[in-house]
């Protein structure tokens, strides 16, 4: 092998046939960048490496010579370097940077093409469990879970549809209605279908039209997930008509019934009123409401998204029972006249209330309740007292109850209306305690008809001192007292009368003359009208029977009958009140011309509720009393609390709204005159 002049032998470290230097240069090899400066070998060959052998000769292909800078490219030079590219300077020689040394091959990267079948098998698997994962799904919601999302999708579409039943009439004896029922809608909102920014315009067009706030009506079309919101009922028909007129979507009506009271506040006392629900919430429409107001149906039908009734949908019905219809034994007439009399007395007397009582005394039925103040069911709303207070308000009767300590006197002391009192003062002590009659009085000589004119309380206790306080006790029984009558008006009171074992050492001296204890309007008419029937005591009813959807009447049930003092005992006490009414007794203001008249003025005082004492509490004036006398059929009893205009007395205040009422009473039932002469009482012992 040859060597070159000062350089390493041919096929050494460098490229074969590739020179280490310029053309022209001596030689010397070119330093290769990153090999450092090679330790030339002795003999002025290139510096070699301290420490390092000297490489030794590879043998192979050489590889193809560089070409010496200036001379021609070989073939495909240019395009890898560019045409004319400036050739690289060796740093040995002075030139420009060391060259970068060749990148070593890449390794080549064996691929193995995968196998097509393998790769579908693998596709069709994941295919194929997702597929399982859907039909399993599926399953679950046909079979398993079918019921319930079937009863979801039913609920979403069906809506229930209330069918209200329609509330019995209240008539008066002859039928006259006094609270019937009329046709009337619901209108009623589906907050789920309605869109939001339709709400305002609903809210503008209802509100003013139904008479609501508009808040409220805001609040019912928003409420989410429902479907059926009440914003009003008793809507009349031709108002229900132009509403759904103006096609709100959303908005929608129902067939209802509206109660009406077609005399307004005539014997509102007794009827009472049906509330914005349907319900009774006074008088017999409360008390009495199960069997007015029968029971609502309902009808389940399929509503499309859009509020349209889907006519093949499916649907269910339940009908609706009619309630009962209810016959009073009032008249209306009687009625109006009662009311219109006692309203009129409270506004002239000041008094805080009043009543008036008319009744049948051989049936026991209630011809007229009427109270004042009233108010008008067809709207309730603007008046605070609903009550019926002929029932619910206790009170004192005063002399009014003196006929019942008579009727034990004469039945069980042996006394007689010619009995005679000698003496009679003003007052009288028993007991440490003063006991007076209501105004003063040099002493009466009285016979026990004397009595009971005068109305002399102090007479009235030395008769009652002729029987025990268990025989007084017993015959107020009897007659009612101490027990409700049963009439069925709602939170009827029974009045207070204590038995015997609980009177204190004087109770029995004002419970005698009708003090110390209390009764209801009621009850003490049914007094008036046991002593007009004979003795016999027939229980106060206000029902005559009831009438279903078909017109057929079923009479109640008949009252109680009860013998509760002779026949002869009930026409002396009968004469005896006639002789109330003369120009000797205290109402004379109660006489109606033609006919005979008995009746008992009432002057009580009442508790001070302040003090717990009579003084300046007021006065109670009543008056209770029946015509004909000798054949009596009608009983009117009148009461007024607190007159405060004028005088307070019974026989002034109460004895004339008596003459008034029972003579348009007498003419109403067609009564005529006896024509018979008034007996001759006896009032003084002496004459």
């Amino acid at each position: 092998m040859s060597r070159r002049p000062g350089g390493p032998p041919a096929g050494g470290r460098g490229r074969p046939g590739r020179s280490r230097g310029p053309a022209g240069g001596d030689g010397g090899p070119a330093r290769v960048p990153g090999r450092g400066t090679p330790n030339r070998a002795p003999g002025g060959g290139a510096p070699r490496r301290p420490g390092r052998p000297v490489p030794q000769q590879r043998t192979g292909t050489p590889r193809p010579s560089r070409p010496a800078p200036g001379s021609a490219a070989p073939r495909g030079a240019a395009g890898r370097t560019g045409q004319g590219a400036p050739p690289r300077r060796d740093p040995a020689r002075g030139g420009g940077p060391p060259r970068r040394p060749p990148r070593p091959p890449r390794p080549k990267v064996a691929f193995h093409r995968r196998d097509p079948l393998k790769r579908l098998n693998g596709t069709l698997l994941v295919i194929a469990f997702v597929l399982s994962l859907f039909a399993g799904r599926l399953v679950q919601l046909q079979t398993i879970e079918s019921q319930q999302y079937t009863a979801k999708a039913r609920d979403q579409r069906l809506q229930e549809i209330k069918l209200p039943a329609v509330r019995g009439d209240i008539t008066d004896a002859n039928d006259n209605p006094l609270a019937m029922t009329v046709e009337a809608r619901a209108i009623y909102a589906d907050p789920k279908i309605i869109k939001p920014e339709k709400r305002d315009a609903i809210v503008r067009a209802l509100s003013p039209m139904l008479g609501l706030d508009p808040r409220f009506v805001q609040e019912r079309i928003s409420r989410p997930g429902s479907r059926y919101e009440v914003l009003a009922r008793g809507v009349r028909p031709d108002q229900a008509r132009l509403i759904m007129g103006m096609k709100l979507v959303g908005i929608g009506m129902s067939p209802e019934y509206r109660r009406e009271y077609p005399n307004d506040s005539l014997a509102a006392g007794v009827i009472g009123f049906v509330n914005a629900e349907g319900k009774g919430a006074a008088g017999l429409e409360s008390s009495m409401n199960g069997e007015l107001a029968g029971r609502d149906g309902w009808q389940r039908v399929e509503i499309s998204t859009k509020g349209q009734h889907i006519p093949m949908g499916e649907s269910q019905r339940k009908p609706s029972v009619p309630g009962k219809g209810v016959r009073l034994t009032l008249l209306r007439d009687i009625q109006f006249k009662a009311q219109q009399a006692i309203e009129q007395q409270v506004k002239k007397s000041g008094a805080r209330s009043g009543s008036v009582i008319v009744m049948d005394p051989r049936s026991g039925a209630l011809l007229a309740l009427a109270s004042a103040p009233g108010y008008n069911p067809n709207d309730y709303g603007k008046s605070k007292s609903w009550g019926t207070p002929i029932v619910q308000e206790a009170y004192e009767p005063g002399s009014t109850g003196k006929v019942v300590t008579a009727a034990a006197v004469m039945e069980k002391g042996g006394v007689t209306p010619e009995t005679p009192f000698l003496r009679v003062p003003d007052r009288i002590k028993r007991y440490g305690v003063t006991f007076g009659d209501s105004h003063p009085h040099e002493p009466w000589d009285l016979t026990f008809a004397g009595v009971l004119a005068k109305s002399s309380n102090v007479g009235t206790i030395r008769a009652s001192e002729r029987i025990s306080s268990q025989q007084l006790y017993d015959t107020m029984r009897d007659f009612g007292f101490g027990a409700t009558t049963g009439i069925g008006l709602p939170a009827e009171t029974a009045g207070v009368l204590a038995p015997p074992s609980k009177w204190s050492g004087t109770d029995r001296y004002p419970i005698s003359f009708g003090q110390t204890m209390s009764v209801n309007a009621v009850q003490m008419a049914s007094v008036y009208a046991t002593i007009a029937n004979g003795g016999v005591r027939v229980a106060p009813n206000l029902v005559a029977g009831s009438v279903d959807e078909n017109g057929a009447f079923t009479a109640a049930k008949a009252p109680a009958k009860r013998q509760v003092i002779s026949a002869e005992t009930a026409r002396q006490i009968r004469d005896m009140l006639e002789g109330v009414t003369t120009k000797e007794g205290t109402a004379p203001l109660a006489q109606i011309p033609n006919y005979r008249v008995a009746g008992k003025t009432g002057t009580a005082e009442i508790v001070n509720p302040r003090t717990g004492r009579y003084k300046g509490g007021g006065f109670t004036a009543s008056f209770a009393g029946f015509a004909p006398a000798d054949d009596p059929q009608l009983v009117v009893q009148v009461v007024l609390q607190k007159p405060s205009r004028g005088s307070h007395l019974g026989g002034d205040v109460a004895a004339p709204v008596f003459r008034d009422v029972m003579s348009a009473a007498l003419a109403t039932r067609k009564i005529p005159p006896t024509g018979s002469r008034p007996p001759s009482v006896k009032i003084f012992a002496r004459d």
